[in-house]
């Protein structure tokens, strides 16, 4: 039966996969990749021997069309991202809705993504939140922040580490520098870090250090 399965994968522990998705990965016909090198890093652990195929950002308007005729045929595959749960700030939209389109089967396992950890241990509501993603890099970046501004939900946020100080510093210039919020790094790694504090206390404690691995920024929403 044809059928898509995105499979989410560890966002940096190794152990932070399910069973069930090392069961589907030795399954399927072909693991859609975004990565096939980091991603045949996490098979070789488990001794998964399925064949690869790259999928990712800057072929996925062209290898989508493929992909689904192949699986219109009966077949099976699973779609992998370099970390965390596909579609969310990584390939994985396209090829869902192609394969909806045409009738195949999608199932999404539960599993690892980034900023849930980063929400419930950041110490702000998370009973309402807003999930933003990275922001615009230039193009509707103020239009955003300035959106963002009035949002009285949780906001989360994702962000480079060579972009972190920049984008702490325009949400406080947007947002007020005593706005509570965290910055979670290096999840699940062995020098995992979540600061807390107001907006100008992390932009102090990120100023005076090298900054590494990928950041999760979480801003306590404007009070009502």
């Amino acid at each position: 039966m044809s059928k898509l399965y995105l499979v989410p994968t560890p966002i940096g522990n190794l152990e932070d996969i399910t069973l069930r998705a090392l069961r589907i990965l030795k399954e399927v016909a072909l693991i859609l990749a975004e990565d096939t090198r980091n991603s045949g890093k996490l098979l070789q652990h488990y001794q998964i021997k399925t064949p690869l195929q790259a999928y990712h950002a800057h072929n996925e308007h062209t290898a989508t069309a493929k992909i689904v005729e192949n699986l219109k045929q009966g077949n099976t595959a699973a779609l992998v991202t370099d970390a965390g749960t596909p579609g969310i700030s990584d390939p994985g939209f396209l090829l869902v809705r192609e394969c909806i389109k045409h009738g195949i089967a999608v199932e999404c396992l539960p599993g690892a993504t980034a900023f849930v950890p980063a929400l419930v241990n950041s110490g702000l509501p998370c009973d309402r939140f807003c999930f933003e993603g990275f922001l615009p890099h230039q193009k509707g970046r103020q239009t955003r922040l300035k959106t963002l501004s009035e949002e009285t939900r949780t906001i989360v946020l994702y962000e480079s580490p060579h972009r972190l100080l920049k984008t702490l510093q325009q949400l406080s210039e947007f947002l007020g520098t005593e706005r509570p919020a965290s910055v979670s790094r290096e999840l699940t790694k062995l020098f995992e870090e979540t600061a807390r504090g107001t907006l100008t206390q992390l932009i102090a404690h990120f100023g005076s250090k090298a900054i590494k691995g990928e950041m999760v920024i979480v801003v306590g929403g404007k009070e009502k």
